[in-house]
């Protein structure tokens, strides 16, 4: 009665996804039943188990119980059955790094259904392997092949697992291959069966991964965003729940930057990194720090942003645009220039491109190389066009914006700007909103137009200031006081810098050939204009400004 009981209750918790619970009791029951009868879990229990144990991270109890499953099925000549614990296996063994071992199940599972007669669904399972291996192979074609094969056994045994993970594989593939919206759709798809709840739990997990990182992939924030709350409702129902959870901390962590809130990010980040680290996953800890080094670069902490892209770097990471940035950010253009013209010689296909075109300009402008620069500016449009994603047509407007004000051309770079800080607030980027306010007011400058440049100019330093982006904030207010230096004379700037260097009113007249009251004046017209009460006062200012 004591094993019904157990089991009972083991099932019921896993239905209602208490993994804890369904583990313990299932565990419980086992050792009950085989101390009793010396039999054990059947094979539902013990895939219940080991998936049970996989959710809570027990990653050895999971492949334990799964081994069990399968010498069971084998034992009762259940080839299907057998084959799906091998799949699952391979699975799990891959995930944590250990392929040799993976593909010793999965050539396992292939052996055993290559002499059974009957049409299975657990070949569409298998098929899942041969997808990764031409990928791995590079093998694009046959990836494609497999992955329209996978969705149709999927449908044709009506299996739900099997559908999702045949459309996310399509998905995938097509966005890869630059047919973005196609590949998106085919996610959509997928997701649908993972929102109505048909789809197993592990699955589940995998494709909510898998839609959100081909999403940031193509700078589709609206559907990153949307899909990342539901994965974050998902986890929160499952409290005991281990896997996942660092990728939809990444996942928040990089909504939140896009929205602004800096800090809560990098809190986010920090978090999916000590997941991802207690969990093994070294290259998914790399991505996490990566992220973190993006933020503390934006704020103008260069130190502690190298720090963490050299972290990453040790995870087998390569934390780059951002570590390009970094460099430009610091002053060592060359080597900023050298990095991207790599990683663009590296980068295949569109997605792995459009990721380093923005930076491209960018690097390019600085060092110089505008010619360079206007051609990755019109390759990121056109890749945008192509997929059609809001993020990505911001990005391109941006660097178009960019590169037509390098090249004094303010009625070209003007539209582009707007368009920028359009789609940028359509997606509610305050960061990036502000810096296409600031091509704005530069067209706005070149055109004459000086009261709308500053108030362009004024909007985004205020943007910039409540961000607590340094660096961008400090460029702002150069270029608001571009040609009088927070509006000062140039003796007025003189007495400024003497001011700041500790010198007295009657040093300066001294030094300056001036009355005490000639000096005194001008320190008066230095307060009014920086609206600062005093000489220490104005001494910060003109540090904050770069006047000295």
């Amino acid at each position: 009665m004591g094993i019904v009981d157990d089991l009972e209750r083991a099932r019921r918790a896993f239905e209602r996804r208490d993994w804890a619970v369904a583990y313990d009791r299932l565990t419980a029951a086992d050792l009950t039943e085989g101390a009793s009868r010396s039999a054990g879990l059947g094979a539902a229990d013990l895939m219940a188990l080991g998936t049970a144990a996989y959710l809570i991270g027990d990653h050895d109890a999971c492949i334990r119980a799964f081994q069990r499953g399968y010498r069971l099925q084998v034992d009762q000549g259940d080839v299907p059955g057998a084959v799906r614990f091998a799949f699952w296996l391979a699975m799990v063994l891959s995930l944590r790094g250990e392929m040799a071992v993976a593909s010793g199940w999965t050539a396992r599972a292939e052996r055993l259904l290559a002499d059974h007669p009957e049409e299975v669904v657990e070949r569409g399972y298998l098929r899942l392997h041969e997808f990764f291996r031409h990928l791995a192979q590079g093998d694009i074609a046959g990836a494609e092949r497999t992955a329209d094969e996978i969705t149709t056994v999927g449908r044709r045994f009506a299996d739900p697992d099997l559908v999702a993970e045949g459309l996310i594989c399509q998905g995938r593939l097509r966005v890869y291959q630059g047919r973005v919206p196609e590949g998106l759709a085919l996610m959509d798809e997928a997701m649908v069966g993972v929102a109505a709840g048909e789809v197993s739990p592990i699955v589940a997990g995998n494709v909510y991964c898998a839609m959100i990182e081909g999403c940031q992939e193509v700078l589709d924030f609206d559907r990153a965003s949307a899909w990342t709350t539901a994965l974050t409702r998902w986890c929160d129902s499952q409290p005991d729940l281990v896997p996942y959870t660092g990728q939809c901390a990444v996942h928040r962590g990089q909504i939140l930057r896009l929205h602004g809130a800096f800090g809560p990010a990098l809190t986010e980040f920090d978090q999916a990194c000590r997941r991802y680290a207690a969990s093994g996953a070294d290259a998914a800890a790399g991505l996490a720090l990566s992220e973190c080094g993006d933020i503390l670069r934006v704020r103008g902490e260069y130190a502690s942003a190298e720090s963490v892209y050299e972290r990453a770097a040790t995870y087998g990471h390569e934390p780059q645009p951002g570590r390009a940035l970094l460099l430009l950010a610091r002053g060592r253009t060359p080597m900023a220039v050298a990095a991207i013209r790599r990683l663009l010689a590296e980068a295949g296909g569109p997605v792995q491109r459009s990721r380093l075109l923005s930076a491209a300009t960018e690097v390019f402008l600085a060092g110089a190389h505008v010619d360079d620069a206007a051609s990755a500016a019109a390759e990121l449009s056109g890749i945008a066009d192509s997929f059609g994603c809001t993020g990505l047509r911001a990005m391109a407007a941006y660097c178009l914006a960019l590169v037509a004000l390098e090249s004094g051309d303010p009625d070209r770079a003007l539209p582009h700007a707007r368009v920028a800080m359009q789609l940028w607030g359509g997606l509610q980027a305050p960061y990036e909103v502000a810096r296409s306010k600031v091509l704005v007011g530069r067209a706005f400058r070149l055109l004459g137009d000086e009261d709308s440049a500053t108030a362009e100019l004024t909007s985004a330093v205020r943007t910039f200031e409540e961000l607590g982006a340094v660096p961008a904030r400090q460029e702002a207010e150069k270029l608001l006081h571009r040609d009088t230096a927070g509006g000062l004379t140039a003796r007025e700037l003189e007495v400024l810098r003497l001011v700041a260097s500790g010198n007295s009113n009657t040093e300066i007249a001294n030094r300056l050939v001036l009355s005490d009251k000639t000096v005194a004046r001008h320190l008066t017209n230095i307060f009014t204009k920086l609206a600062v009460p005093s000489r220490t006062a104005a001494a910060a200012y003109a540090r904050d400004h770069d006047l000295l």
